[in-house]
């Protein structure tokens, strides 16, 4: 898959299959779309592309937005190398472009920038300045300037039943196994390995505290998980805890993961952690030993669940 950090970077002598979209989570819904891209693409022998913006539009247009989304930037790239895609374009979303009329954009980008061929789209799409153009207005162009339309119906999307506002809602309601399944693939958390307090190697926990950088990455709801990563060509299995350590008098949100019969030293590395099931609700405990009690238990649960699901 080649990738393209703005429409300018990109031409083709070969006729394009188009769609564009936010693409947020990579869900099942949107794997339907590109399996229709990538088909139209094989049968007519153009290259398939997706048009995609980063920051997300509500990022630019709304000046209050605090836009949680399912993947960070780096995620949804490797999400999407994974589909076969050819051709990946990242556009910089800003108001200049927010200001382009529908028909700049089609004459300007669909045909003269992508030579199209044809364009997937949903049937609810809205595209060009205010998003006034709907996709009537698309046929009606590609009529004019030579390129098909193929609508994805909204019987299709009711078919898979999914949206990305249904997977956060999943998410920040503790239901990973509902929004994985949404998904397609285990909810992912990408950050670095930070030093933390240090405080779970005192009672034989001791865990990688994970920093995102990205805020605008959805943190699942506050709890403890059962997770999985890929540590030295390796799939290891753990527990994460997603909170504030109230026992031990924290008070700041903090991404904690014990891997089990895994001990090498993580600090600086980025890793991608899985998040497989949702074990309970943070609690806090009257002591430490308690705690340590409570851990036992954890880890009885997550490798019960592994074993089952792994």
């Amino acid at each position: 898959m080649k990738i393209f950090h703005s429409i300018t970077d990109f031409s083709s002598a070969r006729k394009t299959i188009v769609t564009l979209g936010t693409f947020n989570g990579v869900h099942i819904g949107h794997k339907k779309i590109i399996e229709k891209l990538l088909q139209s693409a094989a049968e007519t022998g153009s290259e398939s592309l997706i048009l995609t913006f980063f920051p997300h539009p509500r990022m630019v247009l709304q000046e209050s937005s605090e836009i949680q989304l399912l993947n960070t930037l780096e995620e949804k790239i490797k999400l999407l190398e994974n589909s076969g895609l050819d051709n990946l374009i990242i556009h910089p979303f800003d108001e200049a472009f927010s200001r382009l009329t529908a028909e700049e954009f089609v004459s300007k980008i669909l045909v003269e920038k992508f030579n199209i061929r044809k364009i997937i789209i949903g049937h609810d799409h809205r595209f060009g300045r205010n998003r006034t153009a709907n996709i009537d207005d698309l046929i009606v162009f590609g009529q004019t300037y030579g390129f098909e339309v193929e609508q994805i119906s909204a019987q299709e999307i009711d078919a898979v039943s999914v949206s990305s506002t249904k997977i956060r809602n999943a998410l920040l309601e503790g239901n990973i196994s509902l929004a994985n399944e949404y998904l397609g693939y285990p909810y992912l958390l990408t950050g670095t390995v930070v030093k933390g307090k240090q405080l779970g190697r005192t009672i034989g926990f001791p865990t990688a505290n994970l920093h995102i950088a990205e805020n605008y990455k959805l943190i699942p709801k506050i709890g403890v998980y059962v997770v999985q990563s890929v540590l030295e060509g390796k799939i290891v299995y753990g527990m994460m805890s997603i909170g504030t350590n109230p026992t031990v008098g924290g008070d700041s949100l903090t991404i904690e993961v014990y891997f089990f019969d895994f001990g090498a030293d993580l600090y600086g590395q980025k890793i991608e952690i899985s998040i497989l099931d949702y074990i309970r609700d943070e609690e806090k405990f009257a002591s430490v030993d308690l705690l340590k009690e409570k851990l036992y238990q954890d880890m009885d649960y997550s490798l019960s669940w592994i074993k089952s699901n792994g």
